[in-house]
């Protein structure tokens, strides 16, 4: 049951059939609830829209509560609401059911506070060194984030050095964190906090990590490619038995259908190495 508190003509808050009325940072929200039946080739691919985006989004909460809070302010959206429009509508590529992260597109931050050129990005023996011009107010803070695809989590340096220290270390020496896909990104917030820089992609160490339809088609591919050993070494023992003539029964006429089908199939099938 829905109330009207304010009367026949006010706000609603509550439930009328599947609707759900409520407030929501002073804005009248109304949402559907319930099964809505089976969706469209349009609705499962906003579903992994925001499936892919939330993968990310979920990671770098601690980075983007600062690098989203001057823009937020004063509206009705949050640091996570930000992050995830920004990604979802600008940093996404693909088509469904094969979408991904563009990572080079993705925006942490927007704001007028000069940025930095000269920037740099290296792998050392026990972790990465991000170096940048030092022009421009000195005692900028420097925020630093590292995104880990593959263990879907993030290094966050909120206040990883002031801009005229020119360079920072992070260390990465555990877990294999240093050796897996890793997603560079900076960006410059002042001293006080009023203002922040757009935030800059520094780019890609060890190589792209691979798309969850990537790793689930090598799955399968594996999974096929294993059984089709073990009936190859059936079949071909048999015939080898045999002197090279199919045998003459059901079982081995099964065994050879099974044979082609899963030779066919790993000819075909997406996730072969290489």
């Amino acid at each position: 049951m829905a109330k009207a508190a304010n009367g026949p003509l006010g706000s609603l808050n509550g439930k009328i059939n599947n609707l759900v009325f409520y407030m929501l940072k002073g804005q009248h929200i109304c949402r559907t609830i319930g099964d809505p039946g089976k969706p469209s080739i349009n609705q499962l691919a906003n579903r992994q829209e925001m499936s892919v985006t939330m993968r990310m989004v979920s990671s770098i909460r601690e980075f983007i509560s600062v690098s989203f809070d001057l823009e937020a302010q004063g509206t009705v959206k949050n640091a996570h609401n930000l992050a995830t429009s920004y990604i979802k509508k600008k940093a996404l590529k693909g088509q469904y059911p094969n979408l991904s992260v563009d990572y080079s597109k993705v925006e942490l931050s927007h704001g007028t506070l000069a940025g930095a050129t000269d920037l740099k990005l290296e792998k050392r023996e026990k972790g990465v060194q991000i170096s940048w011009n030092t022009k421009g107010r000195y005692d900028d803070i420097v925020m630093i984030l590292l995104y880990h695809p593959l263990k879907r989590t993030a290094t966050s340096r909120i206040n990883a050095s002031r801009r005229d220290a020119g360079t920072c270390f992070i260390e990465l020496d555990h877990d294999g964190f240093l050796d897996e896909p890793i997603e560079a990104y900076i960006c410059f917030r002042a001293a006080d906090g009023k203002e922040i820089s757009d935030s800059v992609y520094l780019g890609n160490l060890n190589g792209a990590a691979k798309t969850e339809e990537e790793i689930s088609q090598k799955k399968k591919y594996e999974e096929v490619k294993q059984r089709f050993s073990i009936v190859e070494a059936d079949y071909l023992g048999q015939m080898q038995g045999n002197r090279g003539n199919p045998v003459d029964s059901k079982a081995f006429r099964t065994l050879e259908k099974e044979y082609q089908v899963l030779k066919n199939k790993l000819e075909h099938l997406p996730g072969k190495p290489g």
